[in-house]
């Protein structure tokens, strides 16, 4: 049976779909949004703002511990108290999307709390919470930002554990004693240290043989270092077997026979989406694919676009932004619509010392086939490293393509990382020649300076 017609449903309302909804609406189309969840997706209330409070607390305490090196002597008394009342009151209103829902509707479209799923081609049946069902057919067609959830892997004993996710543990009131974390990326990394420098006695477990596998390896020994001398353990290559839980205390077996005690677990093993229950089979889409393929205009069959997570571009909210721009242009059929191009996105890692990284790892070059030459400078020997003296640990690597002469990734790790990463992600985007990157006047003493040391040590 026919539902209500519509221009467009949207379904997941994260960072990407509000922000493809509102322009399509501002464009004059009738457009549903359509989210079980809250309005903003996971980035507001479970990730990017309330995890980077943290870590902004947790760099605080940092530096304020780094003043007897440098500049006399502090006390630091750590208090969890004033980062979980910031998280309620500022970045979630206390996991509240009033103020979210509000903003799509205001810019025109119209919100329908609930689990969207595809039905038939351009049609969409969102169950309510109260269980009845809304069928919405789509003129134009259907986008989809349903995001992934925290994958949590099947390790005996784990389901029936008071284990977190991510979601858990940026809303907790109390830091723990102990904390067991189970994944080396970028969640485990974060919070491991949030966690630690708030007086936890933290252990990550990591299956890789390496913290932040997706980055350099330089990357993931930096981390190490830098953990193992704030007390963190790191025990790589290494899996959990069994986890059991008992008066207040967990206990991890791993598979090599260790066995890790704590008061607290958390799992950042990961991302995962079901695209059986979104419905995709009745586009004509594989629905036991792990996501949804698109095209250059984030086109996934006709009338269906998906952007986000689940295209396997990167589970990042500057992703989800970039691909929503381009699939509402594509809607709205802009003559001047641009396409995809991934061959410079960023992505951060905000520990300390933080870890930014663009375009390719020098192995995945390689294994393109490129001809790779590379070039690190160390932070520490450049002036701003010397001058910065303690927390200076760190690196700039560049990867070029040496027959083509620009550059195809870089890292940028150390202090403020992330920051100066941007200057290598204009580099690998525009594909600036090495060549003008070497005859460009570096700002001295910066970090970004050792930007051109890298340059000139290519090999």
């Amino acid at each position: 049976m026919p539902g209500a017609e519509v221009d467009v449903v949207v379904v997941g309302m994260g960072p990407g779909g509000e922000d493809v909804g509102a322009r399509l609406a501002r464009g004059g189309l009738d457009v549903v949004g359509v989210d079980g969840r809250l309005v903003g997706g996971e980035c507001p209330y479970y990730a990017c703002i309330p995890t980077k409070m943290m870590i902004r607390a947790t760099d605080a305490l940092g530096e304020a511990r780094r003043v007897p090196v440098l500049a006399g002597a502090a006390d630091v008394t750590q208090d969890w108290a004033p980062v979980a009342r910031r998280i309620r009151e500022e970045a979630t209103d206390n996991w509240d999307d009033r103020v979210a829902v509000e903003r799509f509707e205001n810019a025109g479209g119209t919100f329908v709390r609930g689990w969207g799923r595809i039905t038939a081609p351009r049609e969409v049946t969102v169950t309510t919470p109260d269980g009845t069902e809304r069928v919405f057919t789509a003129r134009r067609g259907v986008v989809l930002n349903t995001g992934t959830d925290p994958a949590v892997p099947a390790i005996d004993g784990l389901a029936e554990t008071p284990y977190w996710t991510n979601r858990d543990a940026v809303a907790v009131e109390e830091v723990p004693g102990s904390l067991v974390v189970l994944g080396g990326g970028p969640v485990g990394c974060e919070l491991a240290q949030v966690f630690s420098r708030f007086g936890a006695k933290v252990t990550i477990v990591q299956h890789a043989d390496r913290l932040v596998p997706a980055d350099e390896p330089e990357a993931g020994e930096l981390l190490e270092k830098s953990f193992a001398d704030e007390g963190i353990t790191v025990r790589t290559g290494l899996s959990a077997a069994r986890v059991s839980y008992e008066s207040g205390q967990f206990q991890v077996k791993l598979d090599n026979g260790e066995v890790v005690n704590a008061e607290r677990m958390l799992v950042a093993a990961g991302r995962k989406s079901d695209m059986m229950a979104l419905g995709i089979g009745a586009a004509g889409l594989d629905d036991s694919a792990r996501g949804v393929t698109v095209d250059e205009r984030m086109r996934a069959a006709d009338g269906l676009w998906a952007i986000g997570d689940i295209t396997g571009h990167g589970a990042f909210t500057h992703m989800s932004m970039y691909q929503a721009r381009i699939a509402a242009a594509d809607i709205l059929g802009e003559d001047d619509a641009e396409i995809a191009d991934y061959r410079a996105t960023p992505r951060v890692t905000f520990t300390d010392p933080e870890i930014g990284s663009v375009g390719l790892s020098e192995a995945a070059a390689r294994d393109k086939g490129l001809t790779v030459r590379v070039g690190v400078s160390e932070l520490p020997y450049s002036s701003r490293g010397f001058i910065h003296k303690v927390g200076n640990n760190g690196f700039i690597k560049v990867v070029e393509d040496a027959d083509r002469g620009v550059l195809v990734g870089a890292t940028a790790a150390g202090p403020n990382g992330g920051e100066v990463l941007g200057a290598l992600v204009v580099a690998v985007h525009a594909e600036v020649p090495v060549k003008l990157l070497r005859q460009m006047i570096y700002a001295y003493p910066t970090f970004h300076r050792a930007i051109e040391d890298a340059i000139t040590k290519l090999a």
